[in-house]
């Protein structure tokens, strides 16, 4: 059986074309196939997760889905009852992160080796299960339905890498068919990202990734002096590192967008300029965009709330500093269970803090501190080597500089 990564194959979007073809002239006449779209995400997963993948990532993928499916849809019907104790509602949550739990825990106990249960775009797939749950409790979502959460969840385009979408914005364009001037522009934008996403992700992280990075790292591994070595080369690296990850993911996402969009679905965009963040906050409201968010609604405006609501620290600002702390510790150690994931979390933690008081002091004085062209472009300029910073720790080269021989 075929298996393909999905965008690391021309090939991949060759089928991609063929079968989108009748849905595009579909959607054109004013007529959505749910039937063929289903069609569709099924022949794709099967190219994801084929061949060898099959009898582990396949079988992962199909349990899991019907696990949260259950859990989803169980919960549903128990807040249609009119129950809503908080302790089934932490206990539906909890079951939904533990298979995503168990996969980024099990290399750390385990000797590096992966998860039998893990697969590619769980944490993904994690993320829509646990805010769907989030939003019934809350109310938000009033009529959960199967037939809408199921092709939520197995949306191709976004399965693997995101975007991450959220239920009844996905609900609002899988329940409905745009108008034809609407669909010719999602087409043309579409087509718009699909290219810059092959510039993005087949020239320059090419570049940056495969023919310039391992040289800077092969020339930093030759100069390494001791643990606070900060050659040329390993800055060279940092910013090398930091361009790669960003074209390669970027592109990767204006592939999953564009190609929504040819399906009539307009997923949010991960990206709007990040390097001309002017600070580390307005960093996160433009890079990884659905993860940020996700993370700021679901996590940090919760646990702000509980703990003003109980009273936990006498300060918001104490609040918000530790509130901080644990978010972007979680966020790192989602990215995997190494000192230099959860260092990268508190990292960001810490600039944010640091960003905050800041903020508070500049709005203080802001007769007394100058802003014009210069300040602003520093202030870019800064932020972005921040970040670049944080990537180097994020990377693990570090790791290997510092305790390989």
């Amino acid at each position: 059986m075929l298996s393909f990564t999905p965008y690391e194959n021309p090939t991949y979007f060759v089928i991609l074309g063929i079968a989108l073809i009748p849905l595009v002239i579909g959607l054109l006449y004013g007529k959505r196939s749910h039937l063929y779209e289903t069609l569709v995400s099924l022949a794709f997963l099967l190219l994801t997760f084929g061949g060898p993948k099959w009898s582990t990532q396949g079988v992962a993928l199909v349990v899991y889905i019907i696990f949260e499916m259950l859990l989803t849809w169980g919960y549903s019907v128990y807040r249609k009852r009119g129950q809503n104790k908080g302790y089934i509602f932490y206990f539906a949550v909890i079951l939904a992160i533990l298979p995503l739990t168990i996969v980024k825990v099990t290399p750390a106990v385990d000797g590096g080796n992966n998860s039998l249960i893990g697969f590619l775009g769980i944490s993904y797939l994690t993320f829509r299960a646990v805010q769907t749950i989030m939003e019934i409790r809350d109310g938000t979502i009033k009529n959960f339905s199967l037939k809408i959460f199921i092709p939520f969840m197995l949306f191709f385009p976004t399965i693997s890498s995101g975007p991450i979408d959220r239920y009844r914005r996905f609900e609002g364009d899988f329940t409905t068919v745009p108008d034809q001037d609407k669909y010719l522009k999602m087409l043309g934008k579409g087509l718009h990202y699909i290219f810059l996403g092959f510039l993005y992700k087949f020239l320059l992280a090419y570049f940056f990734g495969t023919i310039l990075m391992p040289k800077l790292a092969h020339t930093a591994m030759i100069h390494r002096g001791g643990f606070l070595d900060l050659s040329w080369s390993v800055l060279g690296y940092m910013y090398c590192y930091s361009a790669d990850l960003f074209f390669d993911f970027a592109g990767y996402s204006l592939f999953a967008v564009g190609i929504s969009y040819f399906m009539g679905i307009e997923t949010p965009m991960n990206f709007n300029r990040p390097w001309q963040s002017k600070n580390i906050k307005d960093f996160w409201n433009r890079w990884h965009i659905t993860l940020s968010f996700w993370f700021r609604d679901f996590i940090f405006m919760r646990l702000v709330f509980w703990f003003m609501k109980h009273k936990t620290f006498k300060k918001p600002t104490t609040t918000s500093n530790v509130v901080y702390f644990i978010n972007m510790g979680i966020m790192g150690f989602w990215h995997g269970v190494t000192w230099f994931y959860i260092t990268y979390g508190l990292f960001h933690a810490a600039a944010l803090i640091i960003n905050d008081a800041w903020l508070r002091y500049k709005k203080k004085h802001q007769d007394s501190i100058p802003h014009n062209k210069f300040t602003e472009y520093f202030a870019i300029f800064f932020t972005a080597n921040v970040v670049c910073f944080s990537f180097l720790i994020f990377s693990g080269f570090l790791n290997t500089l510092w305790f390989t021989k």
